[in-house]
């Protein structure tokens, strides 16, 4: 560089470093001299390690993988559950917040993404929808498999999107590869109590049966397991349970080849739970009363003229209220 041209830039940057008696109370700051403290004061929190530069890259999609152990499952991402995304990044004319991924050697890929699936999916669809100039945006980091675990659950634990299934399955892997099974380590890396956590593994390891019965696994939640886990931990209705699942899943399967809506997760754990207790209603004819015992009183289905009375008191199952009502129903539209 000619020392023309470097006093020049220097002249530029340093342009306006007057005395501040000199500029006067009241006026703003030369936009030399702005410059010049705000690259000084950079620099100087970069060598006192107070400041941390992130380098982006805009990159083509078609080079990055989801890691092995991403806890989204990519298969299921769709126009229509990434759609809020889709629209989001067309209407700002670019990705806002970047990727994190891990970068690659020798592979087919050159990197792997560690967090930012949907954004990968978004990016994705839309140049493949008219949008070529759409590019991914990343931040590239070295990272351990479990730092890389921590990091995806710290990102996605409070999304709604990802399934209390997907997260349960995502913790049963790393309890084994990252923690040597040791849930209280585990616990601790990712600073939640053990019994939280533990209730996830517990969801983790429901059987295959009882996956296969719920419509999706985004339907299956944390607190079906906890309602089932009983059921399946005895040796007399276990089995009785998990036969009902197998028909509950062909049930389902039979829905979507017909194009029907399955059966919701709370109808799906509803008859499991019958499947392990099944009600024994008490029915009557019309002219008298229908009835189940429960636990907190009698299932009451009784005529008052052209109409029927029903009574549920508190402590009897919905299953047991259900079979009553149903029966006492079709009777009554049987006589009429």
């Amino acid at each position: 560089m000619s020392r023309k041209k470097h006093d020049a830039i220097f002249d530029d940057v340093l342009s306006g470093l007057d005395a501040p008696e000199e500029r006067g109370e009241g006026r703003a700051e030369p936009a030399g001299r702005a410059r010049f403290l705000r690259r000084s004061t950079a620099l100087g929190e970069r060598v006192a390690g107070e400041r941390e530069e992130k380098v982006l890259h805009w990159i083509d999609p078609e080079r990055c993988r989801m890691w092995a152990r991403h806890n989204r499952e990519y298969s299921l991402l769709t126009e229509d559950n990434c759609r809020d995304l889709i629209d989001g990044i067309r209407a700002q004319g670019r990705q806002e917040f970047p990727a994190v991924v891990r970068r690659l050697s020798g592979e087919d890929h050159d990197y792997e993404v560690i967090c930012g699936a949907r954004r990968h999916f978004a990016v994705s669809w839309l140049r493949a929808n008219n949008y070529p100039q759409f590019r991914y945006l990343v931040e590239v980091r070295d990272m351990t498999d479990e730092e890389a675990f921590r990091l995806a659950d710290i990102e996605n634990r409070d999304r709604l999107d990802i399934s209390d299934y997907e997260r349960a399955r995502d913790y049963a892997e790393a309890i084994e590869l990252y923690y040597g099974g040791r849930q209280k380590t585990m616990a601790a890396r990712l600073e939640v109590s053990e019994s939280w956590l533990s209730r996830y593994l517990a969801l983790a390891r429901l059987p295959d049966e009882i996956i296969g019965a719920f419509s999706s696994m985004h339907d299956i939640r944390e607190l079906h397991a906890r309602v089932l886990k009983p059921l399946l931990a005895d040796e007399a209705t276990r089995e009785t349970v998990l036969e009902a699942a197998r028909a509950i899943a062909a049930d389902q399967q039979a829905r979507r080849q017909s194009g029907g809506a399955g059966v919701a997760a709370p109808d799906v754990v509803s008859l499991l739970k019958a499947a392990a207790a099944p009600p024994k209603p008490a029915v009557e004819s019309m002219s008298g009363e229908a009835g189940s015992e429960g636990q907190g009183g009698e299932v009451a289905v009784r005529r008052k003229g052209a109409k029927l009375v029903i009574e549920v008191p508190k402590g009897v199952s919905r299953d047991e209220a259900e079979a009553v009502i149903g029966a006492a129903l079709d009777d009554y539209f049987q006589d009429g």
